[in-house]
């Protein structure tokens, strides 16, 4: 294992049609299943905006302030396929994407660095409503960006992938472990209601895909919910 687009690449050739993301919000209904595919299409575009549209360079810190949410994985993929940290909020980010919940506390900084907002509403589209002053729309930015992604400064095994809230780990540090983790098996399908872009959730979301595996990830979920989800995505282990 070394960096994350060098393990996204191997599941994409293994096989790039199964599902690696399945999103469930039940106080909505919503259901999401992102194959390898349609999960690398959306990284892709993601570090494009990045990159390209908001300036950011390999070695700098991207603080992912989103709740449980399919959208968290696609943002980790983007950060470390541009090289960059994933850190917490007391690291000082170079930029942040927030969902609704965090556009009062960022909007603040939004003069000083990109603040990027996430509706966090089916299909990833536009907030309904204007955004304040320099906080930029994910759900209207991101469609524009090209489908692939190659980095002009790749990030190597030796790079930081996350800052210290997270463990502080190097990209070929952290493949490693998720490659050697004990949450599921080779192959098989994680249920969850962690947040997967947290420091204790991250683990439920790089593991199945250093393995091949892939995660069902439920929120909002009423009284044996989580049994049936299970049951019907044909669950092989659960976190916690």
């Amino acid at each position: 294992m070394t960096v994350f687009a060098d393990v996204l690449a191997r599941q994409l050739r293994a096989d790039s049609s199964r599902p690696l993301v399945t999103f469930y919000d039940d106080a909505t209904g919503e259901r999401v299943e992102l194959s390898v595919t349609t999960y690398a299409n959306w990284v892709a575009k993601t570090a494009s905006l990045l990159v390209e549209e908001h300036g950011l360079e390999r070695g700098q810190s991207l603080h992912v302030d989103l709740p449980p949410h399919w959208l968290g994985p696609v943002f980790l993929g983007a950060a470390w396929s541009a090289g960059l940290v994933v850190v917490g909020p007391e690291e000082a980010p170079d930029a942040v994407v927030c969902g609704p919940d965090g556009l009062a506390r960022w909007t603040a900084h939004a003069a000083d660095i990109p603040v990027l907002a996430c509706s966090l509403l089916p299909l990833g589209v536009r907030f309904a409503e204007p955004l304040p002053p320099d906080v930029h729309d994910v759900g209207v930015d991101v469609w524009s960006q090209p489908d692939s992604f190659t980095p002009w400064d790749p990030p190597t095994a030796d790079d930081p992938a996350t800052g210290a809230s997270y463990g502080g780990a190097t990209q070929g540090e952290t493949w490693t472990t998720a490659a050697a983790g004990s949450l599921l098996t080779d192959g098989g399908r994680l249920l969850t209601e962690a947040n997967p872009a947290s420091p204790p959730g991250l683990a439920t979301f790089t593991e199945p895909l250093a393995r091949g595996g892939s995660l069902v990830l439920v929120v909002h979920a009423g009284p044996g919910r989580l049994d049936a989800v299970s049951t019907a995505e044909r669950v092989t282990a659960r976190f916690p």
